[in-house]
């Protein structure tokens, strides 16, 4: 079968790992994250688009020194060359899908916790 299907919003709240890329394709990529209260990506400038949707809790996106407050149902977009952070600001796993534009992650990476996640960048190798 060509594409992915999923029921986005029930993967996205059930994840329980930092990272779990989900469908990689040529020129996009599905990746869950589960982030820790008090816990953050970390400051980053990605060469993509970033798309990023706040499925449960709550986090400050800040995007060239703007902070933004989100929360479940809210979404942000990051255009390449912008230097961001996503912070997770509440007291539960802030639950979040992204779509990269295009892929940033190696297909298939999982990492269980932010201590697991290492510089694993797009291959060019896809999910299909």
């Amino acid at each position: 079968m060509k594409g992915y299907v999923v029921q986005l919003e029930e993967a996205t709240t059930t994840n329980t790992d930092y990272r779990r890329v989900l469908y990689t394709g040529k020129h996009s990529q599905l990746v869950l994250m589960s982030i820790e209260p008090g816990d953050e990506i970390g400051e980053e400038v990605h060469h993509l688009d970033q798309f990023i949707r706040i499925e449960a809790g709550q986090a400050t996106v800040t995007m060239d020194g703007v902070e933004h407050r989100l929360e479940d149902d809210w979404a942000v977009i990051i255009p390449a060359g912008t230097r961001h952070n996503v912070v997770n600001s509440g007291d539960i796993p802030l639950k979040l899908y992204s779509v990269y534009s295009p892929p940033e992650h190696k297909d298939g990476t999982v990492h269980p916790t932010k201590a697991d996640d290492a510089e694993e960048h797009f291959d060019g190798v896809t999910t299909e």
